[in-house]
């Protein structure tokens, strides 16, 4: 018996439901079997907590700009605007403030279990990990 591949499928970003997560930020998603894509809103003045997580994350601005802080300390500071892309390695502390209304894709792998399930607390609450 020979492997078949899986068929490819085809989203359209306008027809993903679009989550609001808090007054700050909404989301969509696409999963894949091994990455995640998603269109990120999130308003000016809206801010990403302090997290980390296991996955891998690439961050695409498409427009507005974000401030990155990172690591542990939250010292190394990073303005991404559109155009920007910002490679986040696995187990690395960060947190985002939108300077103003962004729009921005994030790329993960392996997909965020905790995005899927609801278990992201911090976006939904704003309190850091």
């Amino acid at each position: 018996m020979t492997d078949q591949p899986a068929p490819a499928h085809l989203h359209t970003w306008e027809d993903m439901p679009r989550e609001e997560l808090n007054d700050h930020i909404e989301r969509r998603l696409i999963t894949g079997t091994n990455m995640m894509i998603a269109h990120i809103y999130i308003k000016k003045g809206g801010i990403v907590p302090m997290h980390s997580h296991h996955n891998e994350q690439i961050t695409y601005v498409l427009s507005g700009a974000l401030k990155f802080l990172l690591g542990e300390d939250q010292r190394e500071e990073k303005i991404v605007r559109a155009g920007d892309v910002l490679v986040i390695p696995p187990h690395l502390p960060h947190s985002a403030i939108a300077l103003e209304d962004t729009l921005d894709v994030d790329v993960f792998n392996p997909p965020r279990e905790d995005w899927l399930d609801g278990t992201d607390a911090y976006l939904r609450d704003g309190v850091s990990e």
